[in-house]
């Protein structure tokens, strides 16, 4: 194998790489989003004529984050989304993405706490050196609810509680010990 053979496939290697974590990013990102009520992140993930599909309710990737978060407000206190197992195949500017969510979602009045698995199927374009989503499909898998009154039993006071804005400390930077005040249990 010549050095212009070795050159070019440790390129191509190299381009997989980053569109892998580009696409990983963009994936991760929406979820973030998602947890800290960032329309501006979620909608950033998505190209302007994106799609998301959750159910009976189809958006455009960019009203889709404040539309998820009123959503989300009306029923929830607080909810985490975990991005698992996640393959893609990439075909030049174009790829197919498949990963596993698992949501958990606590009610308003503190009690109850529900899981949802599903996955998010996307297809992602390249356009203009950007990875974005141009299309999602949510499903929902399994769902199960159960008693979350844990929480106000003092067996988590001192932590952290994460905030749905800005404030939340996962923005602050940099991040400190003694940094920005934070809301705690």
């Amino acid at each position: 194998m010549s050095n212009d053979d070795e050159l070019k496939q440790l390129r191509e290697r190299v381009q997989y790489l980053e569109d892998r974590a580009a696409i990983l990013d963009c994936v991760m990102n929406q979820a973030r989003g998602h947890d800290r009520h960032d329309a501006d992140l979620m909608g950033s993930v998505y190209f302007e004529d994106g799609v998301d599909e959750h159910g009976p309710v189809i958006k455009t990737g960019p009203e889709y984050g404040d539309w998820a978060n009123a959503a989300h407000e009306s029923v929830f206190e607080d909810h985490l989304h975990n991005i698992t197992t996640h393959t893609c195949e990439i075909n030049g500017d174009e790829a197919h993405a498949e990963s596993y969510v698992m949501g958990a979602m606590r009610i308003k009045g503190g009690k109850i706490v529900s899981l949802m698995g599903g996955r998010y199927l996307d297809r992602l374009e390249r356009r203009d050196g950007v990875w974005k989503i141009a299309l999602r499909r949510c499903t929902v898998e399994w769902m199960m609810s159960g008693d979350s009154s844990v929480l106000a039993s003092g067996a988590v006071k001192g932590f952290i509680k994460g905030k749905w804005d800005r404030t939340d400390p996962s923005y602050t930077r940099p991040l400190l010990l003694d940094g920005e005040p934070v809301s705690r249990w």
